[in-house]
C-alpha cells in the first residue's frame, strides 16, 4: 500500500485506543490490539485488512500479528455484518442443552445460514464456541446481551425485540 493510499485512523478512534493504552507500559502498546480492533470494528462497522493494518502501524506491530487476532476470535466481524449479531453458544453445556435445535429455530425464523445475514440487512447469525454461560444454557448473546434458558418462544420474543 502506497502513503498516498494508507488507511488513518480516525481522531475518535485513536484517542480510545490511546486512553485504553494508558494502563500498560509504553513498550507493552501491543497490548492494546484487542481493544483496538474493537475500537474499529464500532466505528466502521467490520474489519478489512487496510483497517487492521492501520491498527498495526498505529501499535507498531508486525500486521500478521493483528490478523491472528482478527481471526481467532470471533468477536471481529472480517465481513459486513447486520445492524444485530445473534451468537449462539454451540459447546458442551449448550449443546447438552439445546443449542442445536436453538440454532435450528434461529435459521428457519431468520431465512438465513450461519455467517448468513437476513435480506433486510437487520441480523447476523454467528455460531460461537462459548460465551462462558454455562449455567443458562442453551444461550445466546444478540449484540452484547446475553439471553437464557432460551426456548422458541423466547427467541421469538427476543427477535421481535429488535424489529
Amino acid at each position: 500500500m502506497t502513503e498516498v493510499n494508507k488507511i488513518i485512523l480516525s481522531a475518535t478512534v485513536r484517542a480510545k485506543i490511546d486512553k485504553w493504552l494508558q494502563r500498560y507500559p509504553a513498550e507493552y502498546k501491543r497490548s492494546g490490539v484487542m481493544e483496538a480492533l474493537r475500537y474499529v470494528q464500532e466505528e466502521r462497522g467490520w474489519l478489512t485488512e487496510a483497517w487492521m493494518d492501520a491498527v498495526a502501524d498505529y501499535l507498531g506491530m508486525p500486521k500478521i500479528a493483528v490478523y491472528e487476532i482478527a481471526t481467532f476470535y470471533t468477536l471481529y466481524h472480517r465481513q459486513p455484518v447486520g445492524r444485530h449479531i445473534v451468537s449462539v453458544c454451540s459447546n458442551i453445556s449448550c449443546m447438552l442443552r439445546g443449542s442445536e435445535e436453538v440454532l435450528a429455530h434461529l435459521k428457519k425464523r431468520l431465512g438465513v445460514q450461519v455467517n448468513g445475514t437476513t435480506q433486510d440487512g437487520k441480523v447476523t447469525l454467528k455460531e460461537v464456541e462459548c460465551l462462558g454461560a454455562c449455567v443458562g444454557a442453551p444461550m445466546f448473546q444478540v449484540d452484547k446481551d446475553y439471553h437464557e434458558h432460551l426456548t422458541p418462544e423466547k427467541i421469538d420474543a427476543i427477535l421481535a425485540s429488535l424489529e
